[in-house]
């Protein structure tokens, strides 16, 4: 079993930055793909960045691609969401995510990530 807390979410205004992080506990975090996901009040949770398990490999919503990056220290056990430009429809509570198996590349469907964080609300004012 994994414990995964999220932290860096807050208020912010449009075009402004937030460092999401998601501390890892109880399991070999260094094997496992990592993704990061949001959910807005009335739809559906999607995906945002991932990353594999070594770092070498990320992908990204076209949504988010050029402003958010994902990154992860494995010597801390924390994965990172650096947002930058942020804007209102970026608003939502993210959730970071383990893969449940080890050793994957970066994946995108939630079905993919067995263990889930309790979420950091996010929200950038117009």
């Amino acid at each position: 079993q994994v414990l995964l807390v999220e932290s860096g979410g807050g208020l912010v205004q449009a075009g402004g930055s937030l460092r999401l992080s998601c501390a890892a506990s109880g399991r070999a975090f260094s094997i496992y793909g990592m993704g990061w996901f949001r959910q807005a009040p009335g739809k559906e949770r999607e995906f945002v960045a991932s990353i594999s398990w070594s770092g070498s490999n990320t992908g990204y919503a076209d949504s988010v691609k050029g402003r958010f990056t994902i990154s992860r220290d494995n010597a801390k056990n924390t994965v990172y969401l650096q947002m930058n430009s942020l804007k209102p429809e970026d608003t939502a509570v993210y959730y970071c995510a383990q893969d449940s198996a080890p050793y994957g590349g970066s994946r995108r469907s939630p079905s993919d990530f067995g263990s889930w964080g309790q979420g950091t609300q996010v929200t950038v004012s117009s």
